[in-house]
Formats: structure tokens, sequence, C-alpha cells
């Protein structure tokens, strides 16, 4: 039998592997896969970790588990890899989760009906960053200005969407631009874009690597505008800044957050995610290395924003310990 292979990029260790398309023995080795982000998110380093954690922790009867870590597309195209079953695993926001199960927005007509979650990871904070020189200190200044959302149909794309017509305004009022977040960045400090929009863990790292060389805002995100978004977008969670989170951000800046999952597909074998979420949640102070946000996941929140079926061997996981909705 003829067994196609695939690269991963081990993203902590910055090593590249090969991985099998699906869990599958090979030489007594069950390959998993997990889809992450672009370099420029919090996706990348946590998954990499992840990826070492559950290669090292995780325990099978009969074969060992190899984890991998690859860069992706983020949490749209996260949702088609595992709705294929190209992939074992991926990181996604939980609005894109529940839109993709239940084939809302981006996902119209087109359900992806074998997506599983595994857990809830950590909450990911909406950030609208400029330059100080920008001239936009409010939403409503990005009226003739040039913004980064991501690809056309992605998680950002959409909640750029949102945020105009929440504020009255419309794509046709701002010149889109569909960098990644690093690229965007690299286009902000060049002055070739005003804005981008970035939902990922605090610090992101794009965004340090702009405010260590130049004066950046991050543009507050709150008032009447977004109480309305939330009736439509109740994942959507009031968060904030802290002073300090970057260079140059001296006060609290009032935003929002929705929380990332790590989801699967239906046909992974039970005992395969048992092992990695029992390899998550025993090793949530190794993550916490890693990132700031890993120390945001907990056991105890390991359920929080999860709308559609939990994975039978996740779902062992949490009533061995006593965890429930």
């Amino acid at each position: 039998m003829t067994i196609s292979r695939r690269h991963f990029l081990g993203t902590s260790a910055g090593a590249t592997l090969a991985a099998l398309a699906g869990p599958a023995l090979a030489q007594g080795r069950t390959f998993f896969g997990i889809a992450t982000g672009g370099t420029g998110g919090t996706y990348y380093p946590l998954g990499g970790m992840l990826a070492q954690l559950i290669s090292n922790q995780a325990q099978l009867p009969d074969t060992r588990l190899s984890a991998t870590a690859e860069t992706g597309n983020a949490s749209v195209a996260n949702a088609q890899l595992l709705g294929r079953s190209e992939i074992e695993s991926a990181f996604i926001a939980a609005d894109i989760v529940d839109a993709a199960y239940h084939g809302k927005n981006q996902f119209e007509g087109e359900p992806i009906e074998n997506l599983r979650v595994i857990g809830a990871l950590y909450p990911e904070t909406v950030q609208l960053v400029v330059r100080a020189d920008s001239g936009v200190e409010t939403f409503e200044d990005l009226k003739g200005k040039s913004i980064s959302s991501g690809s056309p149909g992605s998680g950002q794309w959409q909640l750029l969407g949102d945020l105009l017509a929440a504020h009255g305004m419309s794509r046709e009022d701002v010149s889109e631009d569909y960098s990644s977040f690093a690229q965007s960045i690299d286009k902000i400090k060049d002055g070739n874009l005003d804005a981008s929009l970035i939902t990922a863990g605090l610090p992101t790292s794009s965004v340090t690597d702009l405010a260590n060389g130049h004066d950046v805002r991050i543009v507050p995100l709150n008032g009447p505008a977004i109480e309305k978004l939330q009736e439509s977008q109740p994942y959507y969670a009031n968060a904030v800044v802290p002073a300090g989170s970057y260079n140059g951000i001296d006060e609290d800046v009032d935003t929002l957050a929705v929380r990332a999952l790590w989801a699967t597909h239906a046909e992974v074998p039970e005992d395969v995610v048992y092992a990695v979420t029992k390899a998550l949640y025993e090793n949530t102070e190794t993550l916490g290395q890693v990132h700031p946000m890993g120390k945001q996941i907990s056991l105890d929140k390991a359920l929080e924003s999860v709308s559609i079926p939990v994975h039978p061997g996740a779902e062992k996981f949490y009533t061995e310990q006593g965890v429930s909705q």
C-alpha cells in the first residue's frame, strides 16, 4: 500500500517533519497534525509547543503518538481542512467553529458537520492597530482609509464587515487590503497601509514588532455600536488591551475578544483524541512559558464557548475530570 505524506512545520523548534494525512500506523507510530496560523499570530508558537508536548507526553497502548504543527491560513481555512479530513486538528475561533458546523455566514448552505471540539484554549483579543500619526482615533475615522482584514471569507474579513455595519458604514467606505498579520504590519511600517484588524492572543508578535520601532495606537472598540454588534454576535465579549501590552500603550484600551478552540473531526480515533486532550490540560504550565496566552488555558474553562459536539475522546477525559458545560 502506498502511503501519501505531507510536511508540517514544528513551529517552536523550527524543524520540518513529515507526517501522514490522517492518524495511521507506520513503524509503530501514529501521526497527529495541528493546523495553526501565520507566523505573526499566537496560534503559531503555541501550536509548536503543543505538538512537542503531545509527542513527549501523550501515550497510546501499542504505538508512539507523534504530533506536528503546520502553519495555516487561520480559522476559516482550518475549518475547511478539517471538513475535508486533511488534518487531524486545528486552532479555530469559536464563532467560526459555530458558523462552520451550522452552515452560517461564510459557510452558508455548506455546513461542516464532521467538526468536533477538543477543548477551549484562550481568549483572542481584537486589536485595531494604527500608527499614532495616522489620524485614526475612533473606528469611524477609518472612513476613506486603508485597512487589512485578512483574506476574503476569513474570520477577520467577516468581523470587519460586522464592525462596519454596526457603525453605519460599508466596505465601500474603506480601502480593503487582504494581507496576513505580519504582511499588514510591514505595510503599516512603510506607510502603505493605515490600519490592520488583528484578532490574536496578547501580546501579538507582529504588533510587538511594530510598536518596538514606531509609535502605535490601539483604537478602542466600545460604545453603542459595539453593543449592537454583540447582540448579533454573542461570541464577542468585552475585553481590554492592558496598559503596557506594547510599547507606547500607556492606558487600558476597551475592545472585544473571542475564545480560540482546538477542533478536530469525527473520524479521528477516540483513543488518539483522549491522549492529546490529556496532554494539553496536564501541561498548561509549560504552554504558559511559551506565550502569555498559554497561562489562560485551563481545565475549568475547557468547554467555554463550545456550541458544537465535543469529540468522544475529549468528552471521556472531561468526564473523568468532572468537567461539564
